[in-house]
């Protein structure tokens, strides 16, 4: 076996190894004990903390989740990740971001081994800018002169280029690990090496004593001796393959060395039911042992030695040998700078390959459900829908035992985990199941000319009408927290709507979300469209459900302002409907009403200070300060045991005054209050405009006047006159239930429910209507007529 080790980093070795010998806790076994989860290390310049990453190896992980606790990993880049697409030298970009995560990783604590290409690439660079200069110094010679002649590039043999290439492959490594204080080191192997048993054992030997010292080896085949593969039974079983490629040699190592996981980066997005490009190539998330047969492969990449059949035959074959592997694009300028990190961080990257298939469908396979079976569901008459909303409002009822016994678990399961206000979210009662009901009912009888109303009517031409009419918006992303009630809730609304659902509750409800999805799906079948409403039940991370696209027309989340954020950042493509912070405001004017001011203040923040409409924030004109009025508000907050912090201006006029807020635009969510001092309703204006969320605004006042003023000019969803802020509510609106409140500009504002979920499609009927009978010498001329529209059914 050929090998040479390389040592970067610019302090002393003796003086850089003490740190590698301190931390032999990794040790021989590399796995992490325990009561180092938490250390942290101080030896490199980016300091880093080390993560659990205690497993026995023999069995590879079983989902996407588990791979955040692999230790010891294989990254495979194939020659298409390394080189430059005109196959001659290295693109040095996609490196330095590769080399930046793996060194991550390394620094976490991971034992991290690189299998990479590229010696022949970067060799034919030298070789032939050598082969030009030389040819241009002999024709200036020959030719006493300057001027040269159009040179021909020899065929470079590609064994030639490996051996000028691995040097400088390696000092390249070299001076980018270097950056981050690691040490890497080249081993060069052939075939030869594994066959031969005291070769493997001395490779073997080598590779642990490297991860021991905290050494990254750097892996290649020896191309510049490696003879041509030899036909044989390769990748038949554990112990039989064949290094004829980095493929094979990446899933050869990883078995050798007990790896965790196998990465294998290339120019494709992953493995792919039909050629990557076609119409109807989707892209497989999670691939099975014995899928091969249902894969039609393409063409291999345009360098390089294996194609994608390669990569799949070596994958499974380490997969055989305990190894998780992944397949994913190293090359796509837009996610190589996170691949491999996403990769580990079990983000839905590529292709994993798995021995576990799920008990139940995809999430994609999911979402072409809810697609088709909500299709079907905006296909039925307006009274089936409505039929399928009773039906479920029964249910809530007669199997209330049930529901509340599954709740009750989770209750049990989430005490001691979940804050007060959360387990307050998650519990069900009798009262609550019996106004679900209640509201179900509202939803089924505005629904009954919801889908397919007729919104405009125009008379294009003579026999050419154009209706404007409502359609479903597609498939829904509904993701709650500690709500189970709110699944019935959305469901109805998708129901009456004609939309198909996919449902993302959060684990501390799965009892309670199970059964209550499966009561749903018992009411959608008596008109046979029971997989119009699917609940995600696998181990999906939101980040990863935000990324289909394809799949699904709007992301609703209900539950933290964190939550929403969250939602709103990972959202790719898809809009997402709702709000992130219910910053409410209330102004106290000069001329409020001393009965109507501590009713209101008292319901806004103390009915229920968790809910995004409470009062957060009360504006009080100045003139109101040690006033009665004034006097009335703080007391009765005081026995309601609200915390007080003072704004700015109102801290200015006290000479003890309470905690000063930290910042105006807070979202307490609990029985704090932040007071503030305007001094007029234009001011009150200003200060709900700067720090406000645009979700719920209060004037108390009896002076109509400067109501209407403050109602037409603030910019909020909701916008209200001596009323509490908790009436911004889908029920409390008769809208029989809401999706969430949205503060959005386009399409639904303020408490969403049936109407926000419809978009619009026209329809146009014609009798051989063409447009060049509408030119200038046309036949034919633009009428442009407004129909009269059928009537609404508000009954």
């Amino acid at each position: 076996m050929l090998s040479q080790v390389y040592c970067s980093g610019s302090q002393p070795f003796r003086q850089r190894l003490l740190p590698w010998v301190q931390s032999t806790a990794l040790s021989r076994s590399h796995r992490v004990q325990p009561s180092a989860i938490r250390h942290v290390r101080s030896w490199s310049n980016i300091p880093f903390i080390t993560v659990p990453l205690n497993r026995t190896h023999g069995k590879s992980f079983a989902h996407r989740s588990e791979l955040k606790h692999a230790k010891r990993i294989v990254v495979k880049l194939g020659s298409a990740v390394v080189t430059r697409g005109d196959e001659c030298g290295l693109a040095l970009g996609r490196l330095a971001s590769i080399v930046e995560q793996v060194s991550v990783l390394q620094n976490q604590g991971r034992e991290m081994m690189l299998v990479t290409s590229g010696a022949v690439a970067f060799g034919k660079q030298r070789l032939r800018h050598e082969i030009l200069l030389s040819q241009s110094v002999r024709q200036a010679l020959h030719s006493g002169q300057n001027q040269l002649k159009e040179m021909a590039i020899p065929v470079l043999e590609a064994r030639a280029c490996a051996a000028a290439g691995q040097s400088g492959l390696m000092a390249l490594y070299e001076a980018m690990f270097t950056q981050y204080s690691i040490c890497a080191a080249q081993i060069l192997v052939t075939n030869l090496d594994f066959h031969d048993e005291q070769k493997r054992r001395n490779l073997n030997g080598t590779l642990h004593e490297l991860l021991r010292m905290n050494i990254v080896p750097i892996v290649n085949t020896n191309d510049a001796v490696v003879p041509p593969a030899e036909p044989n039974s390769d990748l038949q079983g554990v112990n039989v393959i064949s290094v004829k490629d980095n493929d094979s040699l990446a899933a050869r190592l990883a078995v050798e060395m007990k790896t965790d996981l196998l990465i294998v980066l290339s120019d494709v997005e992953g493995l792919f039911d039909s050629p990557p490009g076609s119409d109807d190539a989707k892209l497989i998330d999670i691939f099975y042992p014995g899928d091969q047969q249902s894969v039609t492969f393409g063409t291999k990449s345009r360098v390089g030695m294996g194609g994608m059949e390669a990569k799949v035959k070596a994958a499974l074959w380490a997969l055989q040998g305990g190894t998780s592997v992944v397949i994913a694009n190293g090359t796509h300028p837009k996610v190589s700078g996170h691949v491999i990190t996403d990769i580990v961080e079990g983000k839905k990257v590529g292709t994993f390959f798995s021995e576990v298939k799920p008990a139940g469908p995809t999430v994609e396979q999911q979402g072409e459900m809810a697609r088709s079976g909500g299709r079907m569901l905006a296909t039925l008459e307006p009274e089936q829908r409505a039929e399928i909303i009773h039906h479920l409002a029964d249910l809530l009822t007669d199997q209330r035992d049930e529901i509340l016994l599954a709740n009750k678990k989770d209750l049990e399961e989430a005490e001691g985990r979940l804050a007060g206000p959360l387990l307050k979210r998650l519990n069900l009662s009798t009262s609550k199941l019996n106004s679900l009901a209640i509201g179900l009912r509202q939803i089924a009888a505005s629904s009954q000319d919801s889908v397919g109303r007729v919104l405009r009517r125009t008379r294009i031409a003579k026999n050419l009408e154009l209706e404007q009419v409502t359609v479903p918006i597609g498939v829904l992303l509904v993701i709650f927290e500690s709500r189970p009630d709110c699944l019935p809730q959305v469901a109805a609304l998708a129901i009456a709507s004609g939309n198909g659902l996919l449902l993302k509750g959060g684990k501390e409800a799965t009892h309670s979300n199970r059964i209550l999805h499966l009561l749903a799906q018992e009411a959608l079948s008596i008109h046979g469209v029971k997989e119009a409403i699917q609940l995600v039940n696998t181990r999906e991370e939101v980040e990863d459900l935000c990324r289909l696209d394809k799949m699904i027309d709007l992301i609703i989340p209900r539950g933290s302002s964190q939550l929403v954020r969250d939602i709103q950042k990972a959202a790719k493509g898809i809009p997402v409907m709702g709000h992130s912070e219910g910053i409410c405001h209330m102004y106290v004017d000069s001329e409020a009403s001393v009965d109507k001011v501590t009713r209101l203040v008292r319901d806004s923040k103390c009915e229920y200070p968790a809910a995004c409409n409470a009062l957060e924030t009360l504006l009080i004109h100045r003139d109101l300060l040690r006033t009665p009025l004034f006097d009335q508000i703080i007391d009765m907050l005081r026995v309601e045991q609200v915390k007080i912090h003072a704004g700015p201006k109102f801290a200015s006029y006290l000479t003890f005054s309470p905690s000063e807020v930290k910042s105006l635009r807070t979202e307490y969510g609990d029985l704090e209050l932040c007071i503030e001092v305007v001094d007029s309703v234009q001011e009150a204006i200003d200060h709900i405009h700067k720090y406000g969320s645009s979700h719920t605004d209060v004037i108390v006042t009896e002076n109509e006047k400067t109501a209407e003023f403050f109602l037409q000019h603030v910019d909020s969803a909701c916008v209200f006159w001596n009323a509490s802020t908790r009436f911004s509510d889908g029920y409390r609106f008769g809208l029989g239930a809401e999706v969430g409140i949205s503060t959005s500009r386009i399409h639904a504002r303020g408490p969403v429910g049936l109407e926000g979920l419809l978009t619009t499609k026209w329809l146009l009927r014609g009798q051989d209507h063409v447009v060049s009978d509408f030119s200038e010498h046309g036949s034919l001329k633009y009428l442009h007529e407004n129909l009269p529209v059928p009537q609404r059914n508000t009954n």
